[in-house]
């Protein structure tokens, strides 16, 4: 009876051992680094150029990579909002246009510069990237800052400005082609200040042939004050100076009533803030902060109840008052079917590593319901060979 009760309790604690590993190493997960996006500009820091475009250099790290996966990863530059939490993300609800938003631009491999595109390894969507993410979740990629402001469309459609001096901007990462992953979205905050003020006089001096201090035949000095001539009277401040003739091209493609026609222009002044009108102001943008070299991009949302034909686009610069337009027809929307998003569990595991595991924690339980059968057996022929003993004697 002793032996019998010792080999039960020995039985229990077995299975028991059993169960607790089986189940520690399937809960066990391989464990994996936080994405995050390292900012750098051409002067080593971090920081945007609060008066003209900047461009960094973005190097990612800790990001999942799906080897042969369709899409990959967007980078952008935005806002978003509750930068401190994650209610922005898509893969929590966050929405474009209401919970985050990015400087426009087109998602082909030469665009502006304002949206890169980063695939999977081995991805069928490789082709229109302008980076490949590597096996361990790194990538490296350029991103252009245009300035503190920028123009974009909210959920309604309607155009809307962003001022990253009243708001926080930075650098978003999110799904590409409506993929959603949470374990790629991230929001890296970038601070705007001078980053090349030291540059800003070249261009007007090498231009004007000037030399610091000095003052041309109208009394303007390259410091930007204006000196008084011998008669007293002065002479109003000289234009900014400009890059070639103004131009703006709309993207025909996106010319469609009820959605987002994305544009540039270029030709202004450096730092120039620029408006976008549609038309007579049906619609109307801005502003717009022109690039180092007079460039500026932005995207205006269409009305639905657009007219389809011959429509104007006209930008107008504030302080070089150049006004070019664009003559572009709008072509009529259509009602698109969309399927629901596809989207990646924030930490799903590894099927082939469970499934392995699952296989040795039932080779493991095999093995210890044989140990009890054999020892149940030897229990049972002892108390036997006892009696037969006893009764012979």
């Amino acid at each position: 009876m002793l032996t019998r009760i010792l080999v039960q309790h020995r039985t229990a604690a077995l299975a028991s051992a059993a169960l607790a590993l089986t189940s520690t190493l399937v809960a066990a997960a391989p464990a994996q680094a936080a994405p995050r996006i390292g900012v750098t500009n051409d002067r080593g820091t971090s920081v945007a150029d609060d008066g003209q475009a900047t461009t960094f250099t973005l190097r990612g790290s800790g990001f999942q990579s799906i080897r042969g996966g369709f899409g990959g990863v967007y980078v952008a530059f935005g806002w978003v909002r509750d930068p401190s939490g994650g209610g922005w993300r898509p893969s929590e609800g966050g929405i474009t246009g209401r919970d985050y938003r990015y400087v426009p631009d087109s998602e082909s491999g030469s665009n502006a510069g304002y949206l890169r595109f980063v695939s999977f390894p081995g991805s069928s969507t490789e082709a229109e990237a302008q980076a490949v993410m590597s096996a361990d979740g790194s990538f490296t990629v350029d991103l252009t800052v245009p300035g503190p402001t920028f123009g974009a469309v909210d959920r309604d459609g309607n155009a809307v400005a962003v001022d990253c001096r009243k708001v926080t901007c930075g650098v978003l990462t999110f799904g590409a082609h409506g993929v959603k992953n949470a374990r790629n979205e991230t929001f890296t905050p970038v601070r705007f200040g001078e980053v090349y003020a030291d540059e800003a006089a070249t261009p007007a001096e090498e231009e004007h042939g000037q030399e610091t201090g000095s003052t041309d035949g109208g009394g303007q000095t390259t410091d930007g004050t204006t000196a008084a001539p011998s008669g007293g009277s002065t002479t109003a401040p000289t234009a900014p100076t400009r890059r070639g003739r103004p131009k703006v091209t709309a993207e025909r493609e996106t010319a469609v009533a009820g959605q987002a026609l994305a544009f540039t222009g270029s030709g202004f002044a450096p730092g120039e803030q620029v408006l976008a009108l549609l038309d007579d102001g049906v619609v109307a943008l801005g502003p717009l902060v022109a690039g180092t070299s007079g460039e500026v991009a932005g995207v205006m949302a269409l009305p639905a109840d657009l007219s389809v034909g011959t429509h104007q686009l006209r930008l107008v610069g504030a302080a070089s008052g150049a006004r070019p337009s664009e003559r572009f027809p709008v072509r009529a929307g259509t009602v698109v079917a969309v399927e629901p998003e596809p989207t990646i569990a924030p930490d799903e595991p590894d099927v082939a590593a469970l499934a392995f595991v699952g296989a040795s924690g039932l080779a493991l339980l095999a093995s210890l319901v044989l140990l009890v059968v054999r020892l149940r057996r030897r229990g049972r022929r002892t108390p036997v060979a006892a009696t037969t003993t006893g009764a012979t004697a």
